[in-house]
């Protein structure tokens, strides 16, 4: 990237925090902000709709599981084959079940370590 095509401070913190989501986890874009210290849900989701085809952009949820508008069905096909934890089981649900699959922030986390199960 040039000098000129350079992200602005706050959305290369975002991606770099969104680069760091383990495989089956997720984070709401509030979570996001929380982590970094700074901005809201809003201002993430801004650098998400801008910035994140970069990133894995379906590991960034709204706080109720649901994909980012328009992405639903893109976000639901990763979300199955990283074995996320949907709200409903694996084949009938629609949305991330925040409870089981929200990142706490940690390295190392149950998706790392391999102790998700893969039949959810």
């Amino acid at each position: 990237m040039t000098p000129a095509q350079a992200l602005p401070d706050f959305a290369e913190a975002v991606l770099g925090i969104v680069d760091q989501i383990p495989l089956g986890m997720v984070l709401a874009y509030g979570d996001v902000a929380e982590l970094l210290g700074q901005g809201g849900p809003r201002q993430v989701g801004s650098v998400m709709s801008r910035y994140g085809s970069s990133v894995t952009w379906w590991r960034v949820t709204r706080a109720s599981g649901e994909g980012p508008a328009g992405l639903q069905d893109e976000a639901l096909a990763h979300w199955r084959t990283e074995g996320t934890a949907l709200v409903g089981g694996a084949l009938a649900g629609r949305r991330v079940d925040m409870a089981r699959a929200r990142w706490d922030g940690e390295a190392g986390s149950a998706a790392q370590s391999g102790a998700v199960a893969g039949g959810r």
